[in-house]
């Protein structure tokens, strides 16, 4: 298949990318939907489901993360990693709220071998026999880990790269660009889908941004699944004053990340519950095609599911109107 200018890219530069980002917004998201259209159904929106299985302690410093250990100001409950069956019970709930994927993350800096990561197979395991798609976020990965979690049928492994290798630095110190590379190196390997995004409005510039799309863009296959977050101030982390981004830039990344990956799912995620009701729509618009489903994103809050029925309602096909006899 072929995107409208002819072809699947893989060798995007970084000044396209951010000229595309630039244009005028009607005409960035008008080529976005043209572009989403072509490639996907623009009335089906996926509902995902996330859940914290392993909540806090994490011992990365991720600036914008109140699961780090090192940010000890955060009000964060830490929690051990949850039961199976627990787990699989809340993924069937999910279902029976409309979910059509069940996203799982662990507050670890690496998966070990062992009783826990047992148990995260056995998640995975029940999750698929719901018949729903299953993804896990557990930091980084050894080959063999990654084959254990593709036989136990995983759909996707979520590792984000948040942000661009120039920027990176100033966000996290405990891990490097090319360890996160590394794993979804090892992921891919392993014949599991990516799903790879990053984080706006944590003081990056417009070229990060479009240095970040650069990178996924130039992942071949591109990844399946791209998750486009707005960050989420925390009290307590080093980004809690950053004030919240204009929703029209969120609509800007969603559009240029759906025009350079025409296939993949873009995700709209973290700093939803922000946005009215006609900014998500502009985002949906713009080429978002899934929404994570549910009150909270492992830590940080999100749109109600009430919230979300009225969002879906809205954008669904307009019911009859009843007239009264007396009224014709």
């Amino acid at each position: 298949m072929t995107t409208q200018d002819g072809m699947i890219r893989h060798d995007w530069s970084v000044g396209e990318i951010a000229a595309l980002y630039e244009l005028p917004l009607l005409e960035l998201v008008g080529r976005a939907n043209a572009v989403h259209r072509q490639f996907h159904d623009p009335n089906h929106v996926q509902k995902a489901s996330l859940l914290s299985i392993k909540t806090g302690g994490c011992p990365e410093n991720c600036a914008y993360c109140p699961q780090s250990a090192h940010h000890r100001e955060v009000d964060l409950t830490r929690d051990m990693l949850m039961d199976p069956q627990t787990v699989i019970a809340m993924a069937a709930t999910a279902k029976a709220a409309g979910a059509e994927r069940f996203c799982m993350g662990a507050a670890w800096r690496q998966v070990r071998d062992g009783k826990e990561f047992d148990a995260v197979i056995d998640m995975v395991e029940g999750v698929r026999r719901l018949d729903m798609e299953a993804c896990v976020t557990l930091g980084m990965l050894k080959p063999h880990q990654a084959e254990r979690l593709a036989q136990a049928g995983l759909t996707a492994y979520n590792h984000n790269l948040d942000t661009s290798p120039e920027f990176y630095s100033r966000i996290i110190t405990t891990r490097t660009y090319q360890d996160r590379l590394e794993t979804l190196s090892t992921v891919r390997a392993a014949g599991i889908e990516l799903c790879c995004g990053g984080i706006i409005g944590m003081g990056e510039s417009v070229r990060d941004r479009a240095a970040m799309l650069h990178v996924l863009a130039g992942f071949a296959p591109h990844p399946e699944s791209v998750p486009i977050n707005a960050l989420v101030p925390v009290e307590g982390t080093p980004l809690a004053r950053r004030p919240r981004i204009d929703p029209l830039e969120l609509v800007r990344m969603v559009a240029t990340a759906r025009i350079v990956m025409p296939h993949a799912t873009v995700r709209l995620s973290a700093g939803r519950s922000s946005l009215n009701r006609e900014a998500q729509i502009l985002c949906l618009m713009a080429g978002a095609n899934s929404i994570f489903y549910g009150d909270t994103l492992l830590t940080t809050p999100n749109a109600g599911i009430g919230e979300d029925a009225e969002l879906l309602a809205a954008i669904g096909p307009l019911q009859p109107q009843h007239t009264s006899a007396s009224a014709a």
